[in-house]
């Protein structure tokens, strides 16, 4: 595993400990076996942004606060220069930058999501989380799973969800896709 995701994993096992909470509690929170959740911790596992998200949430520090180890310091404005960004190694699959890393109490987490090319028959990773989301396709061709429902976007197109359904993003036509990511925080 990356160095990061060791870091990340640190930090959510302090925030345990220092709230004095089970791995069994944390887990049922979670929805996840004790297991399952012990092996975020020992960092041998990735952690999806879903889950950090509703880690933070549980905890209530912002999310950049276990992606970075540093609490935001902005309150008025935040400027990111294109193609900068904090990035987040959350999954293979995909490449996150976060376009308000350092803005303190954010109500949505805006990210860029770059989706490498996959081949035709690997599955699709699916995930849930509290909130809405919103994705505008930046570049490319994305297939986009939303409760079971396939949708084609191309860049320009967008899709607006309830993110506790399952879903998921592939891109198409042999070619990586890059798309905007908007979380609204519940």
């Amino acid at each position: 595993m990356s160095e990061q995701i060791k870091l990340i994993s640190q930090r959510i096992k302090e925030l345990r400990e220092i709230s004095d909470i089970s791995i069994t509690e944390m887990a049922e929170h979670l929805k996840l076996s004790g297991e399952d959740y012990a092996k975020y911790e020992e960092g041998v596992c990735d952690i999806p942004v879903s889950m950090l998200y509703e880690i933070a949430s549980y905890f209530k520090v912002d999310l950049t606060e276990i992606l970075s180890g540093e609490a935001p310091k902005l309150r008025v404005f935040q400027v990111v220069k294109k193609g900068k960004g904090l990035e987040v190694f959350r999954r293979e699959q995909y490449k996150y930058h976060n376009l308000a890393y350092n803005f303190s109490k954010k109500q949505i987490e805006p990210f860029t999501v770059e989706v490498p090319v996959t081949p035709d028959d690997e599955p699709l990773h699916e995930n849930s989380h509290p909130g809405q989301e919103f994705n505008y396709v930046l570049e490319g061709k994305l297939l986009i799973r939303v409760n079971g429902k396939d949708n084609i976007l191309e860049e320009g197109d967008s899709i607006y969800f309830n993110s506790v359904y399952m879903h998921g993003m592939k891109a198409l036509d042999g070619k990586k896709a890059k798309f905007l990511a908007i979380i609204l925080n519940d």
